[in-house]
């Protein structure tokens, strides 16, 4: 058989995968690589991103460093890539799996920078999807993907109807979004994907937002989906509801009940005395969020006077009218509201009790806390953004702890199909819709 001639536009490609996939398996960073090049860390990038086509010196650096690395370095399970990274707490849960990730898409720059601080990443990120070519993405295992949930929200979608703007996939802005996503995954078909978006999503436009959606993957990609919203009450202190939609390449027992059958019930869940500041010493002062020797939260975070009588008025005036808007006042005790990307507004849904004096907001320390990037034997997660911008990135998170639950339980069947393992109870009804 002849095998077709390979344009110069694929070789470019192929050389920088090659590089890129060298480079990861010696567990080098694009600025080790560009030192023992000789050349600088944006070549190396338009090296990666096929945009130029590897030098031959470099790709030999890589495989003798290759070939001089120790044969016990511990290989991943699987690889992943991160579409709408955000900070990384998809990558967080499938890391803990035993995962690696290979690429990663995040265009917020303040994002990128709490990304980079937290897993120590020198190499630029990739940042607007509809600039990537599917094929410069790394062969991989696992597509996750966070994508943009204001215009399905119900937050989002009523401010877009008051401007009199297309919302969902009328939105050109952010609804085709998930187009951009679908396209990754026809043109790199892993074994497996993870999803997650708002619960609103299934009711949004009368549920025919979601119907195109489930089409598109089942229909048009073939992939076995599911979805379920879950509840990360069960894990954190915090009523937080989302959606999380699982496919696989083949059919797999694959089953969203496992996953909510090994979390604890949800009157079993944390409170908010496992995350706030103890404010007696028993931790130590992080300023700016806390101060002095008892650590206490500093009074940045306390409600002005002005605030306070405002949040309080607003409250009454939609209780008189039968509404149910108001702030969220708690303590140790009991259950935050959802947090959300406008926390660093006010902070009405989450208003921590004081014992004397206005109520004050969460630091992002505890907000960290809430959402499970921090917590017992896990590092410090690095907040080196303002308070605005890391409100943002937290409230526009997803729960760690609820990632890490599903990830233990996607991974065999990740590791199934990525091998083709499949049984042959599994294997037939997929064989006989192909007509195979």
């Amino acid at each position: 058989m002849v095998l077709p001639s390979l344009t110069d536009t694929e070789l470019r490609l192929l050389a920088s995968h090659r590089l890129r996939d060298l480079r990861e398996r010696v567990g080098l960073t694009q600025s080790d690589v560009a030192k023992l090049a000789g050349y600088d860390v944006r070549t190396i990038q338009r090296w990666e991103n096929g945009a130029q086509k590897p030098r031959d010196a470099a790709l030999l650096c890589l495989v003798r460093a290759f070939a001089a690395q120790p044969r016990n370095v511990a290989t991943p399970a699987f690889t992943f890539v991160e579409l709408f990274a955000g900070i990384g707490g998809m990558r967080l849960g499938f890391e803990a799996a035993g995962g690696k990730s290979v690429f990663t898409c995040e265009w917020d720059k303040y994002c990128q920078q709490t990304y980079k601080a937290r897993f120590g990443i020198e190499e630029e990120i990739a940042g607007d999807i509809h600039d990537i070519n599917p094929h410069s993405i790394p062969v991989h295992d696992l597509l996750l993907a966070g994508f943009p949930c204001q215009p399905f929200s119900l937050a989002g979608v009523s401010k877009k109807n008051a401007l009199g703007r297309p919302h969902g996939f009328a939105c050109e802005a952010q609804g085709t979004l998930f187009f951009e996503l679908a396209k990754i995954l026809k043109q790199r078909r892993p074994a497996a994907f993870l999803l997650e978006n708002v619960k609103h999503l299934e009711r949004h436009d009368g549920g025919k937002t979601f119907a195109v959606i489930m089409k598109t993957l089942r229909e048009d990609l073939g992939y076995t989906v599911s979805s379920k919203v879950i509840d990360a009450r069960r894990l954190v202190p915090q009523h937080r509801e989302r959606i999380f939609i699982a496919g696989f390449r083949e059919p797999t027992e694959f089953d969203f009940e496992e996953v909510v059958r090994i979390m604890p019930q949800p009157d079993a869940g944390p409170t908010l005395a496992t995350i706030l500041h103890p404010e007696d010493g028993s931790e130590e002062a992080e300023p700016p969020f806390t101060t002095g020797p008892r650590a206490e939260v500093a009074r940045k975070y306390v409600l002005t006077t002005h605030l306070w009588r405002y949040l309080r008025d607003y409250a009454r005036k939609h209780q008189e009218r039968g509404n149910g808007f108001g702030f969220g006042l708690v303590g140790p005790d009991d259950v935050a509201r959802t947090l959300s990307a406008r926390y660093y507004k006010d902070g009405s849904e989450i208003l921590v009790r004081r014992g004397r004096g206005n109520p004050r907001r969460l630091t992002p320390r505890e907000c960290a806390r809430l959402m499970g990037f921090d917590g017992p034997g896990k590092p410090l997660f690095p907040i080196r953004v303002s308070d605005t911008q890391a409100y943002r990135q937290f409230g526009n998170s997803v729960a760690v702890p609820v990632v890490e639950t599903i990830a233990k339980v996607m991974r065999p069947y990740i590791l199934q199909v990525s091998s083709g393992r499949m049984s042959p109870q599994l294997a037939l009804p997929f064989r006989a819709a192909a007509g195979g």
